[in-house]
Order: structure tokens, then C-alpha cells, then sequence
């Protein structure tokens, strides 16, 4: 078989983010000036780099923060109607000390503000698939171990 005649194969666009959570349990969520809601800090994946590298990336970017990222807590496939095919990452951001809240900054004009939102009120924040998937993650922060979802749906 030749080059021209290989199937045709997805070319995903690749996101990860982390999920920060507070002593109360609440999820970190970020105001991006380009979109119509909230998000967990992260972003697209560059060239030749990795989903994990560029959680790390987007935290010092958007946060100015410097915190290690733990373990990935969930692979989603997501196909957004108007992106075409998307895998999402989201990684262990742990908990928050205070101290460390106190030194979010914003470095560039990509967040405008941030705050901590309880679990069932994801959804005046931010779509569906969104809720879900932070869910899928809290779950997996919880119990360990990492899971895979489609539209934000841990199978």
C-alpha cells in the first residue's frame, strides 16, 4: 500500500488542563477573555509537545503559577462541531494552600479572573461536557486511578 493510498487517519486537535481544588472541594475555574465561559486553566498542545507539558505550560501562563502537576486523571475525546475532533487531557493539580491562591497572577491578557466553584454549579459556568468531564475527574481524584470519557460521559 502506498502513501496515496492509506486510509484517511483523525488529526485531533489536543488540549490539557488541570483541575485545582480547594479544602472545600471546589473546582478552580478561569474567565478566558476569548471564550463564553468558564474553564479549568489549561489549553492547546503545541507541536512536539507533550499533553502533560503543556498543562505545566498553561498554568505558569495563565496563572503564573510554578506547581507540579500530578497524575492524568482523564482522556476525553470531545469532537467539537465547529473544531472538528479534540482529545482533552486533565491533569492532578492538587489543592491550593492559600498562599499559593495568593499568588495567582495574571501574566497576559488570556484569563480575567478566576474562582472556586462547588460541583453542582458547574453548569451556570461553563456547557454540559464540561460539568461532566470535571466530575469524571473529581471522581478519579477521589478513588485514584485515571479514566477515559466521550463528551465529558467516563465510560
Amino acid at each position: 500500500m502506498t502513501a496515496n493510498e492509506m486510509p484517511p487517519v483523525a488529526t485531533p486537535r489536543v488540549a490539557a488542563g488541570a483541575l485545582f481544588l480547594n479544602n472545600e472541594g471546589h473546582v478552580l475555574l478561569v474567565r478566558p477573555s476569548y471564550k463564553n465561559h468558564w474553564d479549568i486553566p489549561g489549553g492547546y498542545v503545541e507541536p512536539g509537545e507533550s499533553p502533560r507539558a503543556a498543562c505545566v505550560r498553561e498554568v505558569e501562563e495563565e496563572l503564573g503559577l510554578t506547581t507540579p502537576i500530578g497524575p492524568m486523571l482523564v482522556v476525553d475525546w470531545a469532537p467539537a462541531e465547529y473544531e472538528g475532533d479534540k482529545i482533552l487531557f486533565v491533569f492532578d493539580g492538587g489543592t491550593l494552600s492559600p498562599e499559593r491562591e495568593s499568588a495567582i497572577r495574571f501574566v497576559d491578557a488570556e484569563v480575567t479572573e478566576w474562582r472556586y466553584v462547588p460541583t453542582d454549579d458547574l453548569e451556570q459556568h461553563g456547557p454540559p461536557r464540561l460539568a461532566r468531564r470535571i466530575r469524571a475527574a473529581i471522581a478519579v481524584h477521589s478513588n485514584g486511578g485515571s479514566t477515559y470519557a466521550e463528551h465529558g460521559n467516563a465510560i
